[in-house]
């Protein structure tokens, strides 16, 4: 229950955005395959992120599952600011695509972007350590 009246209330995605490349991708599609039918999904992103050979095709994959989500986000009324529950499925994509985003950025030596990136999950109300424990 959200009980802090100043604070913006948690913002939840949309069960739709993630339920069918989620499925997808649990079932052993390629991701590649997944992200052509799903481009909206952040999961999809943060996974080939997550997969990928080298920093710069992970830091490019993670980066288009970012602004993915943050394009999810403000729709689902985000407005820059406030919690984005972890423990809500549908938010997991955007967060896991937030950490490959900055340990990408760290891979290639841009750490204001990854330092940004860590306190974007502080502010969602997560951290890096609970975000890496949704992986495989």
């Amino acid at each position: 229950m959200h009980t802090d009246l100043l604070a913006p209330d948690p913002t939840f995605l949309p069960e739709e955005l993630d339920r069918d490349p989620r499925a997808e991708l649990s079932a052993g599609t390629d991701p590649s395959e997944v992200a052509r039918r799903h481009p909206a999904a952040s999961l999809v992103w943060a996974v080939l992120a997550e997969g990928a050979a080298d920093p710069v095709t992970s830091y490019a994959f993670a980066r288009t599952g970012y602004h993915r989500g943050l394009d999810a986000l403000r729709r689902a009324g985000w407005r820059g600011s406030g919690p984005v529950p972890i423990s809500h499925v549908p938010n997991q994509g955007f967060l896991r695509a937030v950490l490959a985003l900055a340990e990408a950025a760290e891979a290639i030596g841009e750490v204001d972007e990854h330092t940004r990136c860590v306190d974007l999950l502080r502010m969602c109300g997560t951290g890096v350590d609970e975000v890496a424990a949704l992986r495989g």
